[in-house]
């Protein structure tokens, strides 16, 4: 296709794909299914989990400290203030979200077995499926890699009860397995990397398990497993709302089978203004730490992150990342969980001193915004401000945070398929109004110049 060609079809891509934006005000269309004060449109009902970050009290939106509960339990309480020797927490959260119940010691023991006999993946997969035409993004692998399952399932298109909590238990925990071997897959195929295949070992939780097979020596310490257990718990669940969940939701509502709805919450939870968004925190955060010389200094810091709300430095956005949500107001416990356990794995170490200019981010960046902006928005520190942080000093690589939150959501997304299966029973299908209600004129081939 020669240069003139291209251009003709590039060159109106804007203006054919644009729509007034005073209309949408007119027609009062809910862009992004948000209400004008930021509120969500209200979709759907749910038993599985409730975000709470504001009220509404006679039409007014009131900023509120945040709250996160699975099936009715704080994440508080499912993850503060637990005895010494509880180490893990995923598998028990996962039993929760699926089967709507706190589990006893036998259920939660038989449930951890199921998990772990599904960990095997079909004979030849990695060779023909993983290593393969290896693509530079480990989720396009993940999600190619539960489209191609359904071909070693025989009862693939069955939406009997027992097939769909079967898949989703497979899926569950292959996943984490999926996801390591491509990141070696990866390494191997654009880094020159060692391609590094360890066995999964029989008896290990989800987060041993992951850490057990990136760690070329397979060694880890109780601490950090138990810190990545608490991220997969955090990534777990977050409503019915989040983009990838109501994709989902909505996939399920066509009635199509189990691996092509997990897919595309797959292709959902990739993109930047979602999963994806960690890798923006990180590389701003990046920058702040090279571009700032005394990282102690609260003027140095503030200015830059003038810098930033100015369009002047990082993406030219005038955004903090790390920073705001699009339900929490005043508080995110994750948030809040993943710096406590931030602080405690950092004191003493080479990494005190950035989690203090995080720290320093989060207190000033509100201050910055208000000063520069002149509006006061309600704004706190979402999770990303402290996951990568805590991945990185697990050594955990950043190709794989959007891939763990996924392996983590799996949960959460089954959960929400198994309601939408039984409650929701109609298929999701909003309304669009077209700009060319009055229709045009027909032209034949030889009026059209």
């Amino acid at each position: 296709m020669d240069e003139e060609q291209k251009i003709s079809l590039y060159d109106n891509f804007q203006s054919v794909n644009s729509v007034d934006a005073s209309k949408y005000d007119s027609f009062d269309v809910k862009r992004g299914l948000r209400n004008a004060d930021g509120t969500g449109v209200l979709a759907g009902l749910t038993n599985i989990s409730n975000v709470h970050g504001y009220v509404v009290s006679d039409s007014v939106k009131i900023a509120d400290e945040g709250h996160l509960s699975y099936r009715g339990y704080d994440v508080y309480d499912l993850l503060g203030n637990q005895p010494a020797d509880k180490r893990y927490s995923f598998e028990e959260i996962t039993y929760l979200l699926l089967m709507g119940e706190l589990p006893t010691q036998t259920q939660l023991d038989r449930f951890i077995s199921v998990i772990d006999e599904q960990r095997e993946l079909p004979d030849g997969f990695t060779a023909s499926m993983i290593m393969r035409d290896t693509p530079p993004d480990i989720m396009n692998v993940l999600a190619r890699s539960i489209l191609l399952l359904y071909a070693y399932d025989d009862d693939a298109e069955d939406r009997s009860v027992h097939h769909e909590i079967h898949t989703a238990m497979s899926l569950i925990s292959r996943l984490p397995r999926i996801m390591v071997l491509t990141y070696y897959a990866q390494q191997a195929r654009y880094n020159n990397g060692s391609m590094i295949m360890h066995r999964f070992i029989p008896g290990q939780s989800t987060a041993e398990t992951i850490l057990s097979m990136l760690r070329p020596d397979r060694s880890f310490t109780p601490e950090e497993a138990r810190m990545l257990d608490i991220m997969l718990c955090l990534h777990a669940e977050h409503g019915g709302g989040n983009n990838s969940t109501f994709t989902t939701r909505v996939l399920t509502s066509s009635d199509t089978d189990p691996y092509s709805a997990y897919a595309g919450a797959i292709g959902s939870l990739k993109g930047r203004k979602h999963g994806g968004a960690n890798h923006q925190v990180l590389a701003m955060q990046k920058e702040i730490k090279d571009a700032v010389k005394n990282w102690e200094d609260d003027d140095e810091v503030a200015a830059y992150l003038a810098k930033i709300v100015n369009k002047q430095a990082y993406d030219k956005t005038g955004l903090v990342y790390g920073m705001g949500h699009a339900v929490y107001t005043k508080s995110d416990p994750r948030a809040i969980i993943c710096k406590n356990f931030a602080a405690e794995l950092a004191q003493g170490t080479e990494y005190e001193a950035e989690y203090k200019l995080l720290e320093s981010i989060e207190r000033l960046a509100p201050e910055v915004i208000l000063r520069e902006k002149g509006t006061k928005k309600d704004m706190c520190a979402n999770i990303d401000m402290y996951s990568g942080f805590v991945y990185s000093m697990m050594g955990i690589p950043e190709a794989l945070f959007t891939p763990l939150f996924a392996c983590a959501r799996m949960s959460g997304w089954a959960a929400h398929r198994f309601e939408e299966i039984v409650s929701g029973k109609r298929i999701i299908r909003p309304a669009y109004k077209s700009m060319f209600a009055n229709g045009r004129d027909y032209l034949t081939m030889e009026d059209r110049g």
